[in-house]
């Protein structure tokens, strides 16, 4: 069995532990490759490897979510937001949606976070992004389906996303 550095998450707590890490080091990646941090768009994800974990985890975000209040049925809606407090210079974050992703080979991280800019500034930058004013870690997602910024660094197993859009909102507008 290969291993990941949390999966296969065995229980709630220890997918608390996992989300806590996604949340400080999306975070770290944002800091590092923007000079800033950005809020969050409200949703958290974590990425299972194996199937067995991903039916176990399915139950356990039944439980934590509303089967009925989900987007696009990827990220469902906490009964209670997971909130992190501020630490280690990492700001605090309210997370209201979940998201447990479906085993995928060529994925082998641990999750990912979406960061929220306000529609027009996140134009200029992905403007900035496409003339190559970062060199490295901050690329244009390569799907039409998702208009995101990708924000990474090869030594961290978490991916952080940058859109135009707070979940929350996105989900109010939309018929869920």
């Amino acid at each position: 069995m290969k291993s990941f550095r949390f999966s296969p998450v065995k229980n709630k707590d220890e997918l608390f532990k996992a989300l806590e890490y996604i949340h400080h080091s999306a975070h770290k990646i944002c800091k590092q490759n923007l000079g800033k941090y950005l809020p969050v768009a409200g949703n958290i994800g974590f990425f299972c490897h194996f199937e067995d974990e991903f039916e176990f985890l399915t139950q356990v975000r039944e439980v934590l979510t509303d089967i009925n209040s989900h987007w696009n049925h990827k990220y469902f809606k906490l009964n209670t937001p997971i909130f992190f407090k501020a630490k280690n210079g990492i700001p605090k974050a309210i997370y209201t949606y979940l998201y447990i992703r479906k085993p995928d080979d060529n994925t082998p991280n641990v999750g990912d976070v979406d960061f929220y800019i306000e529609t027009n500034k996140f134009k200029t930058f992905k403007q900035l992004v496409s003339t190559g004013k970062f060199k490295t870690g901050v690329k244009i997602l390569d799907r039409p389906d998702l208009d995101l910024v990708r924000l990474y660094n090869p030594n961290i197993d978490v991916s952080a996303f940058i859109g135009s859009y707070d979940l929350e909102q996105v989900a109010k507008h939309k018929q869920l």
